[in-house]
Order: C-alpha cells, then structure tokens, then sequence
C-alpha cells in the first residue's frame, strides 16, 4: 500500500486522505492510505476516520472515475477496459462512526482470468451522513483510489507531443500534450522546461506534477513570464522513473 501524492476533488467533497468537514470539524471523514496499490489479486486494509463532533452513517461502494485532459477527475457509471471497479468487493458497506470513531475496510480485488495486462483503477467511493436528520441535507463524499497490476508484461511508451502557446484566465502558458500508449500508470513528477531566445537568459519552468493513466493523454502546463515574447526554443526534459528512461524534446515557437 503507498499514501496518495494526488488529490482528487469529486462533487461536494471528494479529497482522498483529507478532512471533508467545515471549519469547525462539526461533520468530517478522512482515509488512510488515500491510495491503494495491489498487485494481482489480493486485499488490503484502510482506515476510515470520523474527526468530526457528529456521528455519521458511511455507505462504501466502488466507482469508475475518469480523468479530462488537464488532470481533473470525475465518477463514471459505466465502466470502461481499464476499470478495476467490478472487480472489488468491500466489507463492511455500510457502518456508523460515532465522534472520533474508527472503522477498517477491507478491500478486495479479484482480477479476472483474462484481464488486460498493466494498471487498472478505480474509487473507493465513501459517503458519510449525520445520524441525526436535519433540516438541511448535508452529505460527505471522499475517495480512495484503488490501483490493481493485472499479471502479464509490463509496456511502458511514454512520448511527447505538441507544444503551444495558450492564455488561461490573463495568465500566459505553455501547454505541452503528453501521451502514455503503455498499460501502467505514468507519474509525471518534476517536469521542467528551459525557454531560450537568442539575446536573452535562458528561463527554467516547472509543470505541475499529475499521473497519467494507461493509454490516455493529458496536459503539462508551464506558466509563462510575462517579459517572454518573440521566436523561442523550448527544451523539455521528463525525468527518469523506474523502469522509464529520461524524456527529452526540443521545440521551436513564436510567442
């Protein structure tokens, strides 16, 4: 099992390993680990916490979720090739936490004979409701995102694509696309980009850092200082993962 390095906020309140409650804690729920890595078939363990001063009644499920090109995560209903969720079974479903409880739920995962190789994913979806019936309804929603290794071989193909200029809300950018045409999860950790012009310092910028899962495609995106203007070259470097090689790609563009 390995703690989460991502967040993922889902409808009113989905942020694995953190409080969903209010400022004074009066309804809350928290997980540990946020991120569960299994290996074949095989169980774990996660704690789930209630910090809060109410006692609430959990419902624990498995969902599909799905990530749009910047990173962002959002629940499926239907499940798609890479999705483990079919194949997890939960105990307990359901159970109360009286303030300051505690309870452990034992996850389960079955991978199917012929499963696909490499990663498949899905939530622990956990939502959380006071005991007590108020005027007002009030629910928490957090998730645990499960990762379950199919056996077979391991494929990593990690490229990068097309770089372009691009202005987000008065900020300028660089949006670099990143593709992952392998069958494990990618993380893409460290990412930096040098910016050169020919009568200038050289500027070095970072990506933020994101996972990027098997067979899809996201975006890195480079904040741009506002005096950078004029033909430039861009260098940009991936750093080495275990199992992946160091990355590299040289562009040339106009800003």
């Amino acid at each position: 099992m390995k703690r989460a390095l991502v967040c993922l906020p889902l409808a009113a309140a989905l942020v694995p390993g953190a409080s969903a409650g209010g400022p004074r804690k009066a309804l809350g729920l928290t997980a540990t680990p946020a991120r569960v890595v299994l290996r074949g078939s095989g169980t774990a363990a996660v704690r789930i916490r209630n910090p809060g001063e109410q006692a609430v009644v959990v419902d624990a499920a498995s969902a599909g979720f799905a990530l749009d090109l910047r990173g962002r995560p959002r629940i499926v209903k239907q499940h798609g090739p890479r999705s483990a969720a079919g194949w997890l079974t939960l105990r307990p479903g359901r159970f109360t936490l009286p303030p300051h409880g505690a309870v452990t739920v034992v996850v389960t995962a079955k991978v199917p004979t012929h499963a696909e190789p490499g990663d498949h994913d899905a939530l622990v979806l956990l939502g959380a409701r006071p005991v007590t019936r108020a005027r007002v309804s009030i629910q928490l929603r957090l998730g645990v995102v499960v990762l379950v290794r199919a056996p077979g071989a391991v494929v990593r193909r990690l490229r990068l694509g097309r770089l372009r200029a691009a202005r987000r809300g008065g900020v300028r950018a660089l949006e670099l696309v990143v593709i992952n045409s392998g069958n494990v999860t990618e993380r893409l950790r460290r990412v930096r980009a040098t910016v050169s012009r020919p009568v200038a310092r050289a500027a070095r910028i970072s990506a933020g850092a994101r996972e990027l899962r098997p067979h899809s495609r996201g975006l890195l995106e480079f904040r741009l200082r506002p005096a950078v203007h004029g033909a430039v070259a861009v260098r940009v470097r991936v750093p080495a993962e275990p199992g992946r090689r160091v990355l590299r790609r040289t562009y040339r563009l106009r800003l």
